[in-house]
């Protein structure tokens, strides 16, 4: 399986932004269709966002996060990032990304669907 890794999470008042990158144990990750998803305590993991392989490049989010997030490549770094901006408080949870190698479509907010995870990183979303 291919290993994730997360980074750029933090504390973070409500209306900032952050951006959570995620990168990959071999330089293949973009053949793979990225997800990102979050868990709040005492909730399940949620998808928030998706972006097909390089090549497809079609995108979904969560209702919740439609015109605050933008999942996009750096083709150069084969990374993906999440740019979180007006955050709220209960954007709070820990992000993880995960892989999938092919296109799940409509399900590819499905945490189901994917494989290869990442440890997550914490986003707090506080005054």
């Amino acid at each position: 399986q291919l290993q994730l890794v997360e980074s750029g999470g933090g504390l973070v008042q409500p209306g900032g932004s952050l951006r959570l990158s995620c990168t990959a144990s071999a330089p293949v990750l973009h053949y793979y269709t990225v997800g990102w998803f979050r868990q709040a305590p005492g909730k399940e993991r949620e998808g928030v966002s998706c972006v097909e392989s390089v090549g497809g490049g079609h995108t979904n989010y969560a209702d919740s996060v439609k015109g605050r997030f933008n999942v996009f490549r750096d083709n150069a770094k084969d990374s993906v990032y999440l740019q979180m901006n007006t955050l709220k408080p209960e954007d709070t949870a820990v992000y993880f990304c995960a892989a999938n190698a092919g296109y799940p479509g409509d399900a590819c907010l499905n945490p189901n669907e994917y494989n290869s995870w990442g440890q997550g990183t914490q986003v707090t979303v506080s005054s």
